[in-house]
Formats: C-alpha cells, structure tokens, sequence
C-alpha cells in the first residue's frame, strides 16, 4: 500500500519518479517509511544473504515434499512461492488457518491468477530454528488433508 524503497544512480531514479507520477503515484508524507527503507539499506544489506539463504532451505525442502514452486525452484530474494502437493484438499483459509494456529506461522496465501500459491518471507527476526519450524509446519499440514 505504500510502494517500495527503490535503489538506483541518479538517473534511474529520475525516471523512476517521472513513471511513478505518469501511474498516478503523488503520495506525499512518505518521509516515515522513506526513513526506514534508508536504515535498512544501510544497516542490514549485508545481512540480506541470511534472508536469501533461509528462503531457500524453505524452498527446497517444500520441493522435495512434492510441493510446487514458481521457476522449478529457484528462488533469488527471501520471498518463497509456493503451492500444495497433488492430492492435498486444504483450502486456502484451513492451511493459512491451521498453520498459525498449531505452529505460529504465517502465510498469505491466493496468489497468481488461480489463487492456488501461497508466499512464505524471511526477513531479519527469523532465525534457523524458525525455518526449521516453518518447513516441518507446513509439510505436517499440508500432509495431513
């Protein structure tokens, strides 16, 4: 809802403010989440690998659970897509809901146009344990239907 922290040489933001405006983006009073996309950028971009590699255990083990992933699996940022085995009968609302209830995670889940994929996110207050937690999580349930 409030966009996106952009990155880029002067040139490219340029452009990237003028297409911005053309889409009817003028959202002013930005300045709040400006700050934080600031801070992370200079302060956690090292960290960033953390939250890549964590996506991909992620990844990997919903693959070879017979999960599907967008691009056969590849994942390059700490954003996984993915969707249930064959033969899984869950709804969106039961596997969102079970999954938080019995292992406190939480997925958003009705993505792309048959809104079949769900989106799990690292991010820098998941840890290993955590994705350890989330991977059991998600196949226990999805296993279960």
């Amino acid at each position: 809802p409030l966009g996106s922290v952009l990155v880029g040489d002067t040139e490219f933001i340029r452009l990237a403010k003028r297409a911005r405006k053309r889409c009817g983006g003028g959202m002013r009073q930005v300045g709040v989440v400006a700050s934080m996309g600031m801070f992370a950028v200079k302060n956690n971009i090292d960290r960033l690998a953390e939250d890549h590699a964590r996506a991909k255990r992620i990844g990997h083990a919903l693959k070879e659970n017979g999960f599907y992933l967008l691009r056969d699996g590849t994942i390059d940022t700490n954003i996984v897509y993915f969707g249930l085995p064959e033969g899984c009968t869950l709804n969106k609302e039961e596997f969102t809901q079970r999954l938080s209830s019995e292992y406190g995670i939480k997925v958003t889940g009705g993505y792309s146009s048959g809104g079949k994929l769900y989106r799990a996110v690292t991010h820098m207050q998941v840890d290993d344990a955590m994705v350890d937690r989330a991977i059991e999580g998600i196949i226990a349930v999805a296993k279960s239907s």
